[in-house]
């Protein structure tokens, strides 16, 4: 019996390694692009307006949804914008990493029924250069297992401080 040659199985085995670099390299690429699908707005810029405000344009994602990325309290944080929602709803374990303070239980109606939720306030929200102080949240155990997806929604207690506008899959945020 004689040994294979050695340049066969070299051949064989830089084969299998160059397939793993691409597949590795193509898992890399279609995980960014499928994260800019599900966050269109990671990075979001804001303009001045000619009287004076502040405009923040988001993008409706594939799923229709304004989902971006905020500051809360300096850290960056993502948030779906969600115009039913009383409060600015944030995740326990997102709470906990913010360090915002817990406060009184209450009962909250949500898209899966009732639940207890805790009083808690933001110091700054920050979306683009519009920055909003002081707004009041609540703290939901198990709001990302709730399918939401995202670590906050961004409800009305921020949402009323601003002016939008939606036109086609873009939403205006405009403070003045």
């Amino acid at each position: 019996m004689q040994a294979p040659e050695p340049t066969k199985s070299y051949g064989k085995t830089f084969a299998i390694i160059a397939w793993l670099i691409v597949m590795v390299m193509l898992f890399l690429f279609f995980d960014d692009t499928i994260d800019k699908q599900l966050n269109p707005n990671q990075q979001l810029n804001s303009v001045q307006g000619s009287r004076g405000e502040t405009r923040t344009v988001l993008i409706r994602n594939k799923a229709g949804h304004y989902v971006g990325t905020a500051l809360v309290n300096n850290q960056p944080v993502d948030f779906m914008l969600d115009t039913g929602a009383t409060t600015v709803a944030i995740a326990q374990a997102t709470a906990e990493k913010l360090g915002l303070p817990v406060g009184r239980a209450m009962q909250v109606s949500t898209a899966n029924g009732i639940t207890t939720a805790y009083a808690s306030r933001i110091d700054t929200l920050q979306l683009g250069d519009i920055v909003l102080n002081n707004i009041p949240a609540s703290i939901v155990p198990g709001l990302n297992n709730s399918g939401a997806g995202s670590e906050i929604l961004l409800g009305m207690s921020a949402l009323k401080q601003l002016e939008f506008h939606q036109q086609g899959n873009q939403l205006t945020l405009i403070q003045h």
